[in-house]
């Protein structure tokens, strides 16, 4: 499931245009808030999932307490999971079972499950795991600078 080409993961960037992100946190340091925001600032609508932020405003969005309390009129075609592997499975379930233009699953960096991905798999849905779409987006599109080569390390600057 974390074998994708380039073209494969270019086409998914392109094609997608709202983005579930499962996890997201308000904080602006930390790794799932960097991530939605970028996504944003490059044209897809970030739908914020987290149960502990639910009913406020994130990034211009109201945060949802899970993927089933999002709204049927937003067209989530990609859920991009920022939780430990053991959560994986419910929220890809939950995933495949309310949100009926769901195209992919996206897995963070570290994040693996591949009895759930196999499932996801198995429904048609493109299931990318411990992979990151900011870094993807970077680097497919030229925007990855010299500082996000081989450094080893991850930051929260832009």
């Amino acid at each position: 499931m974390t074998a994708h080409s380039d073209d494969d993961l270019h086409r998914i960037l392109t094609t997608t245009r709202v983005i579930a992100v499962v996890g997201v946190s308000p904080n602006p340091v930390r790794p799932s808030f960097f991530v939605a925001r970028y996504l944003g600032l490059r044209g897809y609508r970030v739908i914020p999932v987290n149960p502990g932020q639910a009913g406020t405003v994130l990034l211009g969005e109201t945060v949802y307490s899970d993927l089933g309390a999002i709204p049927k009129d937003i067209p989530v075609d990609m859920v991009d999971i920022f939780r430990r592997p053991d959560a994986v499975p419910a929220i890809v379930d939950e995933a495949m079972a309310v949100l009926p233009r769901l195209r992919t699953i996206w897995m963070q960096i570290g994040v693996s499950h591949p009895q759930a991905a196999a499932r996801a798999a198995a429904a048609g849905i493109s299931v990318v795991e411990n992979r990151c779409p900011k870094i993807e987006y970077q680097r497919l599109f030229g925007e990855l600078r010299m500082g996000g080569f081989a450094t080893g390390v991850i930051s929260s600057r832009l």
